[in-house]
């Protein structure tokens, strides 16, 4: 699972972030084609983050480069990376954080989009089923379902809405070979901006 950036309003007065996760040591999930997720989480959110500045909207990426959020110091590189993603999500308080991943699975046939909010928020909830709708319009994105989790650190420990967004599964052969395209990937973030921009205007 990867996260995305921080969205700042500007027009509209909301703050909003976007995530990329991973980076660095931590590859996330490796896929059918042995493409790591952290670098196409990034291209995405970075994909994501052009296109939302395109509309005047301010971006604050978690991540814009191949690394991790943890000190150098750090012995647990991936708890304290979390840690200090959630720091910034709450210490800057967005109306919306969307963090991007990618997906993986046993079964190499499984594929399309999910996207994940806390069971708790009302406000994640509508977000989710706007970008859920939003990630319809891209062809073969078979979008799967929105769900409800309660497990995952990200939306427990955040003080504001989060969004998990899976845009599809690397264990997929056909799906990991469209995610690292950037064609592909440009009508993702286009699916994505365009949910977020509905959040912002609601």
């Amino acid at each position: 699972m990867s996260n995305s950036p921080y969205i700042l309003g500007n027009t509209y007065h909301n703050l909003r972030k976007l995530q990329s996760a991973h980076g660095g040591n931590d590859p996330g999930k490796v896929g059918a084609n042995s493409v790591k997720e952290k670098d196409v989480n990034l291209q995405i959110a970075m994909k994501t983050k052009k296109l939302l500045e395109n509309e005047g909207v301010r971006v604050i990426m978690t991540r814009d480069k191949d690394q991790d959020l943890a000190g150098d110091s750090d012995h647990n590189r991936k708890v304290q990376d979390m840690k200090a993603r959630v720091k910034l999500i709450n210490d800057a308080m967005p109306a919306l954080t969307v963090s991007i991943h990618q997906n993986s699975y046993q079964d190499p046939a499984v594929k399309g989009a999910q996207v994940f909010y806390y069971s708790h928020s009302k406000e994640a909830e509508r977000a989710a089923e706007i970008l859920k709708q939003a990630l319809l319009t891209v062809e073969e994105s078979g979008t799967r379902e929105k769900k409800a989790a309660d497990s995952y650190y990200l939306l427990k420990k955040t003080e504001v809405p989060v969004v998990i967004v899976e845009c599809g599964f690397l264990s997929n052969p056909e799906e990991a070979k469209r995610l690292t395209d950037s064609a592909y990937q440009k009508e993702l973030a286009k699916a994505v901006a365009k949910g977020i921009l509905t959040c912002l205007n609601e």
